[in-house]
This record gives structure tokens, C-alpha cells and sequence, in this order.
């Protein structure tokens, strides 16, 4: 089974794949949780196994606006 069956896009175009400029994308899991897909920030070191990616204001508003809160 592919895990991402288990996510529901909420930003960003039709894809799994990033092209063009819809991303990041942000996904909801079933479990109430969130993945965000995008180029890694590399300005914060993370602990081994982590890593963090920069989100702008937009594209958590739309993931905020699908979600209908």
C-alpha cells in the first residue's frame, strides 16, 4: 500500500509531483495530522531523521480555507 492513499491534498495543483509553482503542498493524514511536501530549509539545524521546510503565509491560508476552518 502506497501511504500516500492515506493523504488528502489540500494545496497546490493535481500531482504528487511539484512543477511549476504550486509548491509546497500541504496534506492532511486521516489520523489529524499534517505533511507539507517542498524544498528543504536548510538554515535550522534538525535532529537526525527531521527536517523542516518553509511554508509562506499563502499556501497555509489556502490549507486552512480547504479544511473550512
Amino acid at each position: 500500500m502506497d501511504i500516500s492513499e492515506h493523504l488528502i491534498r489540500l494545496t497546490g495543483g493535481g500531482g504528487p509531483v511539484c512543477d511549476g509553482d504550486d509548491c509546497p503542498n500541504v496534506y492532511a493524514t486521516r489520523h489529524g495530522t499534517f505533511v507539507v511536501q517542498g524544498d528543504r530549509y536548510h538554515s535550522l539545524k534538525v535532529p537526525e531523521g527531521e527536517g523542516a521546510v518553509e511554508i509562506p503565509e499563502s499556501v497555509l491560508r489556502e490549507a486552512v480555507r480547504v479544511l473550512g476552518w
